[in-house]
């Protein structure tokens, strides 16, 4: 019964990073680039308006930024559930 437990559990906390993550990712890449960029459009940086900036540049980079946390996230529950390869 604790195996089952503790399969369900380690799937749980996987299936909560993985919804986190692809809404960060939906809210950067399509509200601030799309939806939000006329409110963004005032708020200037590296020489353009931050919504242009967020649908050029800051989505990719969040997005890059979410594959290392995921890949950090994954790799510490697999030791805690110790599924890990090593």
């Amino acid at each position: 019964m604790s195996e089952k437990k503790s399969t369900d559990d380690y799937w749980k906390a996987n299936i909560r990073i993985i919804t986190i993550s692809m809404v960060i990712w939906a809210l950067v890449s399509f509200g601030f680039g799309i939806v939000f960029r006329p409110l963004l459009s005032g708020i200037p940086i590296g020489g353009t308006d931050l919504g242009f900036w967020f649908a050029q540049q800051g989505s990719i980079l969040t997005f890059i930024v979410l594959i290392f946390y995921y890949t950090w996230y994954m790799n510490r529950l697999d030791r805690e559930y110790g599924v890990d390869e090593e």
